[in-house]
């Protein structure tokens, strides 16, 4: 019996954790769509981070709203997904609760974290390998300042945590571990 669930998994953490790559895997996976929140970014707040310069709440209310809405959009019907994976840094628990408010709006959707922790030196040196981007690699400590990492009542209720210091193979070994348990339980 197919699951009345739809489900929105968002793969979270600061610049450099692998958001990109763990939710492009996933969603193959799952053969379903990932949404690259990078992607979403108005040209003002790429402008800014080019610049060395944080996005503010404000820069990113709207870019929240467009990537929860998106999603939603590419869940319910007439699609026929039965998950999407976004990736989508989701730094402050207040940015987690714009994502679940998809929830609110449509009750057969559950969403679901996936945060990717690191240090801080594998962040930086993750960042500063890459080529093109507009994330710089001192974006990266801003970001990590930031964070509120989940805990407590977050990774009891909708929130698994991931450890990505790890070789790649691991790390996507156990996400999509992670991602079928989540996924038998409905």
């Amino acid at each position: 019996m197919a699951s009345q669930y739809r489900h929105m998994f968002v793969v979270m953490g600061p610049a450099g954790c692998g958001k990109s790559t763990v939710a492009e895997v996933i969603a193959s996976s799952l053969q379903v769509p990932c949404l690259d929140g990078d992607e979403y970014h108005p040209p003002s707040n790429i402008q800014k981070m080019s610049n060395g310069i944080s996005l503010t709440d404000h820069d990113r209310w709207d870019w929240l709203i467009l990537l929860r809405r998106t999603a939603l959009q590419q869940l319910c019907p007439p699609s026929s997904f039965h998950s999407i994976v976004l990736s989508c840094s989701a730094l402050k628990e207040k940015y987690r609760d714009v994502l679940r408010v998809a929830a609110l709006e449509n009750p057969h959707v559950l969403v679901h974290f996936i945060y990717l922790h690191a240090d801080v030196s594998v962040l930086e040196k993750r960042v500063g390998a890459r080529q093109g981007h507009y994330m710089k690699g001192g974006m990266v400590r801003a970001q990590l300042e930031a964070l509120e990492r989940p805990s407590g009542r977050e990774v009891e209720r909708d929130t698994v945590v991931v450890d990505v210091a790890g070789s790649r193979e691991r790390v996507v070994g156990e996400t999509l571990g992670l991602v079928g348990g989540i996924m038998g339980e409905y």
